[in-house]
């Protein structure tokens, strides 16, 4: 398969898979690998910028919210979730460059399945609506931004695990899940600027199809808006063990690789 094609493949991937709890970032560096591409990290990273452009676009009002109104409460929020995320990106970050050649995806999709899988029973397993709230609480955001921290490592789904901390904290599920949404932008934004001024930095050539890349950060966008869409609504009732299966086979599939 050419490097144009391989692309295409990516960002449908990509747009599919940014907003369900199953590791976007896992399954590009598995095609990525499995294709041979050159500089996974940084189409892996475009391509995230393509399904931030959908969180832009289908959350515009709270997005627009948060510019005009930098001090209220749901930027405050966003803010603080943020911070944790960065300390802990930047203490295992030589770690998580390492992580996108593979080695380590059995296992990452595996914890994923796991924390599904947990969730999935501890929800069903108590009265949970007696611990709902609906309005987000400071120490909620914060136990998801420490999430984020661990889940820029690929196979750790990032969706995924912020929605299950934030529900398992008490948080409405569909508020969670907008809100986990929105705490992706800050942090797909910041490694963006942190590619290329390393690439400017080390005056690497990107050895990739600029013409596939274009097209497959379209696709993403518009698979990735039709993606969000379709999560913010199934959120409140979808039972997560679907996904915890479906990513323990992936962890066995990729470990026989």
């Amino acid at each position: 398969m050419t490097e144009f094609w391989a692309l295409i493949i990516l960002g449908i991937i990509q747009g599919l898979t940014e907003f369900l709890p199953v590791s976007s970032s896992g399954h590009l560096v598995l095609l990525s690998n499995f294709f041979n591409l050159p500089d996974s990290l940084f189409v892996s990273i475009v391509l995230h910028v393509a399904t931030l452009f959908s969180v832009i676009y289908v959350l515009k009002n709270e997005v627009f919210d948060i510019i005009k109104h930098p001090f209220s409460d749901q930027s405050k929020k966003l803010i603080v979730a943020t911070i944790p995320t960065c300390l802990i990106v930047l203490l295992i970050y030589p770690f998580i460059s390492d992580s996108f050649e593979g080695k380590l995806l059995p296992i990452c999709f595996l914890i994923t399945a796991l924390l599904l899988l947990i969730t999935d029973i501890i929800i069903k397993r108590r009265k949970f609506k007696c611990f709902v709230e609906k309005n987000l609480t400071y120490k909620q955001v914060i136990i998801m931004g420490i999430v984020q921290g661990f889940a820029t490592l690929p196979g750790i789904s990032r969706s995924g695990s912020t929605i299950c901390s934030g529900i398992l904290s008490g948080g409405d599920r569909k508020n969670v899940a907008k809100f986990s949404f929105l705490m992706s932008l800050p942090i797909i934004v910041l490694s963006m600027c942190l590619e290329i001024y390393k690439l400017s930095k080390s005056g690497m050539d990107i050895a990739i199809s600029l013409h596939g890349l274009i097209i497959a950060f379209i696709l993403a966008f518009i698979i990735g808006v039709l993606s969000i869409k379709f999560m913010i609504k199934i959120t409140e009732n979808v039972s997560f063990k679907w996904f915890s299966f479906y990513l323990a086979g992936l962890a066995i599939l990729t470990l026989l690789l």
